[in-house]
């Protein structure tokens, strides 16, 4: 999970991972998108993605493709859920100790 987290960190990286996300992306295809970006530096970002576990690399002759392991955001998601359930339902039970304290005062109020 530290691995994905690092890597996805990156915004090059997420932008990477969106183009692989629905089909399998040459590696110039992919440099071709970040002009701004050298070769060996989209390199090191497709390296580091590979290592991470987040993208599945096929060899075609001295071409590589790249797709999407989303298994490989599971685990870090499942993190991220758990993360935001447990916010989620704080939050739920202070709306609800607070609408509780403002029904009770009204109440209190209708019975003055």
């Amino acid at each position: 999970m530290d691995d994905a987290l690092r890597a996805v960190a990156d915004p090059t990286r997420r932008a990477i991972l969106v183009l692989v996300r629905d089909r399998e992306v040459s590696a110039g295809e992919i440099a071709d998108r970040f002009p701004g970006i050298s070769r060996p530096a989209v390199s090191q970002h497709l390296r580091t993605l590979t290592a991470a576990r987040l993208v599945d690399v096929r060899r075609a002759g001295n071409r590589r493709f790249y797709r999407l392991r989303p298994e490989g955001l599971a685990e870090a998601v499942t993190f991220l859920e758990t993360m935001w359930s447990t916010s989620l339902s704080r939050l739920q039970h202070e709306a609800e100790r607070e609408e509780h304290a403002r029904t009770g005062d009204q109440d209190a109020k209708g019975s003055l």
